[in-house]
């Protein structure tokens, strides 16, 4: 009898622990509901740090789903840049999912359809094809970045419920690990805070908030100088012209009806200077020639440099690869999350596939202020969202290698098999300017065409006839292949780069957010 009772006290304190630790359970459950619900209750329910084309597409996006946004931009005049010109076609058509693509209509944006490269003489047209699978048309927009900035805030200030305020973002407030709210100076000078469930972080490649948020820096990589030469039009005005210089490639489009944008490449570590005039003796002297001579390329060229000495401007290439913050209550976008070469000129699309993302999987969530639901979130985000950025981040990253001029007989046989990959013209170049235009993102299939340049371009070194020189140089080239695609199989993931399954989730990710 006792041993009976012994058994049924057991139990009985058995029953009551558990009654006791499910209440307490339910109860913190309860408390954070609470307190999330107090949270929303609040005038805002998304600060957005930064109005370039993340931060206004997002804006406009969120408040299109009833949010009330809250956009803090430190300078609201049009920005005066030339990076972000070119919208690729997977760009246009995630303009269009997020009811923006009206943005790209008067701002004498130019049509995008193909990209020419020239090398030595030699000279091809890559059209971007049709693609079956692409719902939209595979043609993309030259367009100055500010112009398609500005319409984009007024878009986003069209809507009532979108504060779009010009001021200085300083610090985030945060508490116990979770950030509540920015602490900013308004236009008056005044410093003044702002409180809401969630605050998103796009301010740029400049970021002065992502350091407080990742542990991770970026590597400068050359610099870009362009400038533009007025009142000229190309002869292809709706193609992008790469020009294969040394040391490092020049790029000529169109991005006005009027404007032709001339940009060339210089290493990090030797930029002549623009105020003494250096900078234009270089690219006369040294970019100017190696510019076709035929249709009126280098003509434009050298136009621009004698007429716009004081418009020349440089700025820095940067990689960055992209880390997930730890802290909640918080979300980093943009350029402030993830940067790679613009020599794919693919960095707006990168963005607004992230938002299309991000925007999809916010919708169903009632309360942002559960911090705990929006984390998990983001860490979905992260993952469906490397189909599109490890595919452009690997080929923006092995493209600007290869198209380095050197004297090192391996990598510039590496440059030339490219050249000649892509100027076959036949359903390879094909399938890879569907990846360069964003409409197939897919990293297993840009890894099957780097393995195919590199073969063509060892191919090109044996040729006429293997020796035991040509032999050593095919194998130091395909080292070099390997290593470029190694590091970005560990820094993207081996299974996000390899498994097919990850590109298919990311295409019914983004193409079931329906236009608005």
């Amino acid at each position: 009898m006792a041993m009976t009772y012994a058994w049924l006290w057991t139990l009985l304190a058995f029953v009551l622990t558990w009654m006791v630790f499910h209440l307490i359970k339910m109860k913190k459950a309860a408390t954070g509901d609470v307190e999330a619900e107090e949270r929303s209750d609040g005038a805002t329910d998304v600060i957005i740090v930064g109005a370039g084309v993340a931060g206004a597409s997002l804006a406009y996006a969120l408040a299109k789903d009833g949010r009330r946004v809250h956009v803090i931009e430190r300078d609201l005049k049009e920005p005066q840049r030339f990076m972000g010109e070119l919208m690729q076609a997977g760009g246009r058509f995630m303009l269009a999912q997020l009811g923006l693509e009206d943005c790209l209509e008067e701002i004498d944006a130019q049509e995008a359809k193909s990209l020419a490269i020239y090398k030595d003489g030699k000279h091809a047209t890559l059209p971007f094809p049709y693609d079956k699978k692409f719902p939209h048309e595979p043609v993309g927009r030259l367009l100055r970045n500010g112009r398609l900035v500005q319409r984009l805030r007024q878009k986003a200030a069209s809507l009532s419920n979108v504060q779009l305020e010009e001021g200085t973002v300083k610090s985030l407030i945060e508490e116990n690990g979770v950030v509540k709210g920015v602490t900013y100076k308004n236009s008056a000078g005044e410093e003044t805070t702002a409180f809401a469930p969630l605050t998103v972080v796009c301010d740029g490649c400049y970021s002065n908030l992502r350091r407080s948020l990742v542990d991770n820096s970026e590597d400068v990589l050359s610099y870009m100088v362009g400038y533009v030469t007025k009142n000229s039009r190309l002869e292809d005005p709706h193609s992008l012209h790469l020009i294969f210089s040394k040391p490092l490639v020049c790029v000529i489009y169109q991005i006005t009806s009027d404007e032709v944008r001339c940009v060339a490449e210089v290493p990090a570590d030797s930029i002549p200077s623009i105020a003494n005039g250096e900078m234009s003796t270089f690219l006369k002297k040294s970019m100017a020639p190696q510019i076709p001579a035929t249709g009126n390329l280098r003509e434009i060229f050298l136009k621009g440099i004698e007429e716009g000495l004081p418009e020349i401007k440089s700025t820095a290439t940067k990689s960055m690869s992209a880390r997930l913050c730890d802290k909640r209550g918080v979300i980093v976008l943009g350029d402030a999350f993830n940067m790679r070469h613009p020599i794919i000129a693919s960095g707006m699309m990168v963005a607004l596939s992230d938002i299309c993302i991000l925007r999809n999987l916010l919708r169903p969530l009632p309360n942002l202020g559960n911090t705990k639901k929006v984390s998990d979130i983001v860490k979905s985000f992260y993952i469906i969202r490397k189909p599109m950025s490890a595919t452009v981040n690997t080929l923006a990253s092995i493209f600007s290698q290869v198209l380095v001029a050197t004297t090192d007989e391996a990598r510039e046989g590496m440059r030339q098999g490219c050249f000649n990959y892509l100027a076959r013209g036949d359903f390879k170049t094909a399938g890879l300017m569907t990846i360069l235009g964003g409409m197939n993102p897919h990293p297993l299939t840009l890894v099957l065409h780097l393995v195919a340049i590199t073969l063509t371009s060892m191919g090109h070194l044996l040729s006429p006839f293997p020796s035991p020189r040509r032999f050593w140089h095919s194998l130091r080239l395909f080292a070099w292949a390997l290593q470029m695609l190694g590091a970005h199989l560990v820094d993207e993931g081996f299974k996000e780069m390899l498994i097919p399954s990850n590109a298919a989730r990311y295409r019914r990710t983004y193409i079931a957010t329906t236009t608005v």
